[in-house]
């Protein structure tokens, strides 16, 4: 590539210039037209960028009618470098074509355009096209402005028409990877018998590793942070879901008779259907159903576009409608009462709430009025009383989402307190072990309760989070605790009619888990919320993903993991044990278990067994992604196996 011209010669190319920007890369297409050149990741996007640096050079250095001979030589060594670019991206793109039937028309045709492009902007360029230079040592070029122009839009809109298509391939793979993972699923959910459990288990261990590498790639890849908090939502649910479906099942398996735990694994299995299909919506940006997915607004956001519109009466006094600025504050009004009516909102708080909300009902009624005694006088400008009006409207409403915000913190920040303890939950592990059915009832009622107010904080939380991706967050929250809810009290139920089965206590236990860990999250979701809030912008929250290679890890990461690797070497010590008790040694399946689960773990693990990392965080020393993935569901394998 060939240096850029000095900022005396560069007129940046934007969307007002000549030249467009590429399709989609700084605005979508609306629904009416071909949303085919929508840019949706930003590896594509990236790709482009050099490709747009190159030819802003050249068309600023057409817009120059006089240029030395070295300008030019620049000139033609940049179009040179488009022209072979071009070349080597077309060679790929067919390669791509010629692997994808249903790809390969338009993939063949949008690289013969861009190659076209390419050999037309090289040709325009070369300077034995140009006039000789004059006796002042400067050429005055005549050349086909039209036709650089014309080149460069061909070349971007093919370009990124290849891009686009060639993104399809891996949506395509993920979409294909779903499909064998689902398969699997309806087969572990019919099967009848153990051996033929672990057998399908094993493969679908390799599956849903397989689709948690494509997945992680592409929630990292995805440029709407909305997408990728939905995206980041279901593989967590997925990853959770996994040790639920094996205890649940292996529970189903050993008391098949037991309407408690049938119910119990149905859940499970529905849930992760949800999720993968969740996945699909994402990738593919449709609905299961062919419906639109409708996403209730938020106060916060709300109240964002009251004051901006409140603002903008100060330069628009005659243009603004003040019937739409009274139906937002009833709207905003209307979800406060989201607030005022729970039963888990202070006295204090509800108070306050509504002596705002009434505040600015009258600030608003004020505003309108000024605002109209101006209109009457014609005046162009905001008066000094409509300035006033307006301060105070924006200053009431910020009042009122601070009070919101404190009433939803607070009560989410006392039951977290109220909960650490997790006295329920022992409970109910304790009563069930006893086979005491009625205490077991009595403590389901009560975790019933938990969860009812669980849901409802979660809620208002959405209400008050700030930014579209903690909202998603919340509603991940609040889904996780009204499904995980009644599957402990299944769990419960199934233990207490079994108290001395194994299986239906460690199926428990991990419900417990996972009810434990959502509340951790919970807390975490709390302090990032007050970090928007106050204007502090913590580390990105993304779930679930195997380690990416190139950037070490944390040392609270590593002695996470080194500690996992020692749980690791305890659960393969087990299966070796529980394998010698079985009579039949000689099975095809145990053997193979048996030497999955044995498999040999890394010297460190504190560098290379990766289970719950971000997906953004990648490991070092990985000798190959595969060593993680297996030794992940080489320690499932071996629960698999523990089956009393």
């Amino acid at each position: 590539s060939s240096r850029s011209p000095g900022p005396e010669q560069c007129t940046c190319f934007t969307p007002s210039s000549p030249l467009p920007s590429p399709p989609a890369l700084s605005r979508k297409p609306s629904p009416a037209n071909d949303s085919g050149l929508e840019i949706k990741t930003r590896s594509v996007e990236q790709t482009l960028i050099p490709l747009v640096t190159q030819i802003t050079t050249l068309i600023n250095h057409k817009e120059k009618p006089k240029k030395s001979q070295k300008t030019l030589r620049a000139i033609q060594r940049v179009g040179q470098a488009v022209s072979l670019a071009v070349g080597r991206f077309v060679t790929v793109g067919e390669a791509i074509a010629s692997e994808n039937e249903e790809l390969k028309e338009e993939m063949y045709y949008a690289c013969q355009e861009a190659r076209r492009a390419g050999e037309s902007i090289a040709q325009l360029t070369d300077v034995g096209s140009f006039d000789q230079p004059e006796s002042d040592t400067r050429a005055t070029v005549y050349t086909d402005k039209t036709g650089m122009i014309k080149a460069a839009r061909l070349l971007l809109s093919s370009v990124t028409k290849v891009l686009v298509l060639a993104d399809r391939v891996v949506v395509k793979q993920i979409i294909s990877s779903r499909s064998k993972v689902l398969t699997t699923l309806e087969q572990l959910e019919k099967v009848s018998s153990f051996q033929e459990f672990v057998q399908i288990f094993s493969q679908f261990g390799n599956e849903m590793v397989e689709f948690a590498h494509l997945t992680g790639d592409r929630q990292n890849d995805l440029k709407d942070e909305k997408k990728k908090a939905r995206m980041a939502a279901a593989r967590a649910v997925l990853e959770k879901c996994t040790m639920m479906l094996l205890t649940a099942s292996k529970t189903c398996l050993r008391h098949p008779d037991c309407e408690s735990a049938r119910i119990n694994k149905g859940g499970v299995f529905h849930r992760m259907r949800l999720a993968l299909d969740q996945v699909i919506e994402i990738v593919t940006d449709s609905r299961q159903n062919g419906e639109n997915e409708i996403h209730p607004s938020s106060i916060y956001a709300d109240i964002n576009e009251f004051k901006m519109k409140i603002e903008s009466v100060r330069d628009n006094l005659q243009g603004i409608s003040k019937e739409s600025l009274a139906a937002m504050l009833e709207l905003i009004l209307e979800h406060t009462e989201d607030f005022t009516d729970s039963a888990y909102t202070s006295h204090e708080n509800r108070e306050r709430i509504v002596e705002l909300s009434r505040q600015a009902r009258l600030e608003l009624e004020q505003l309108v009025m000024v605002w109209t005694q101006a209109q009457c006088l014609k005046a162009k400008e905001a008066t000094e009383d409509t300035e006033l009006a307006i301060i105070k409207t924006r200053q009431c409403m910020s009042e009122l989402r601070r009070e919101l915000q404190n009433a939803a913190v607070q009560l989410a920040a006392d039951l977290l307190k109220c909960y650490t303890e997790h006295v329920v939950l022992k409970a109910l592990k304790v009563s069930g072990s006893e086979g005491n059915l009625e205490v077991v009832a009595e403590y389901t009622g009560k975790l019933s309760e938990q969860k009812e107010q669980l849901i409802e904080t979660c809620r208002l939380l959405r209400h008050i989070s700030g930014t579209e991706p903690l909202e998603i967050t919340c509603i991940h929250a609040e889904e996780t605790f009204q499904v995980i809810g009644p599957q402990i009290i299944s769990a419960a139920q199934t233990l207490a009619l079994h108290p001395s089965s194994k299986i239906a206590k460690e199926n428990l236990d991990v419900f417990c888990e996972a009810w434990e860990s959502q509340l951790n999250d919970m807390s975490i979701l709390l302090k990032e919320i007050n970090d928007v809030f106050e204007g502090r912008r913590g580390e990105k929250r993304v779930y679930l993903s195997l380690p990416r290679p190139g950037v070490s890890i944390i040392p609270f990461e590593q002695a996470k993991m080194a500690k996992l690797g020692l749980e690791l070497r305890l659960h393969t010590s087990d299966v070796d044990a529980e394998t010698e008790r079985w009579e039949d040694q000689d099975s095809e399946i145990l053997r193979q278990a048996q030497s999955m689960s044995s498999m040999r773990v890394c010297n460190q693990p504190s560098k290379t067994i990766a289970f719950n990392l971000r997906s953004d965080v990648p490991v070092r020393q990985t000798e190959s992604l595969m060593i993680p993935m297996k030794c992940r569901w080489s320690a499932v394998l071996s629960k698999v196996l523990d089956f009393r």
